[in-house]
């Protein structure tokens, strides 16, 4: 009971970490569409990102494990809701949207190391748009998530 409750606070954590870098990341991003001081932007953009990336891992790894560990309920409660399968569509979604701002990301990085110009203003429009889907996405799953721990069936 104790090992349940542990994961399922970091599950929840992961959830409000990730959260909040999505949504500082988008910030970060506009900025960088009005800031002169790109340096210190991108910094703080690319700490966001990381921090995005620890905590999808996290919310993944402790979802597979509340899922498939038997610690709640059996993989059976889950596998036949219907806003559990939604509920992993979002994620899946959120995780599709994620490629580009990833790439973008990477390439930016390797970019700024080797002395070279990080940020193609073009690709920012895009990349807000991407990042304020994901901020939508991932306010919409806690209340899929909410109607499937308490038994409400989709389908």
């Amino acid at each position: 009971m104790l090992l349940a409750a542990f994961v399922a606070a970091l599950h929840y954590l992961a959830l409000a970490v990730g959260f909040g870098s999505v949504f500082a990341r988008g910030l970060r991003l506009r900025d960088l569409r009005r800031s002169s001081s790109r340096d210190e932007v991108l910094t703080r953009l690319f700490r966001a990102d990381s921090a995005w990336g620890i905590a999808a891992l996290l919310w993944l790894g402790t979802g597979l494990v509340r899922v498939f560990g038997g610690l709640e309920r059996s993989s059976t409660f889950y596998l036949r809701n219907g806003f559990f399968l939604l509920k992993m569509g979002l994620f899946v979604t959120v995780l599709a949207l994620e490629i580009f701002p990833m790439v973008t990301f990477i390439r930016w990085r390797i970019a700024g190391a080797s002395g070279g110009a990080a940020v193609a203003e073009a690709k920012l429009g895009v990349l807000v748009r991407l990042n304020d889907l994901e901020v939508a996405l991932i306010v919409l799953i806690p209340f899929v998530a909410s109607l499937m721990a308490r038994g409400v069936w989709l389908f």
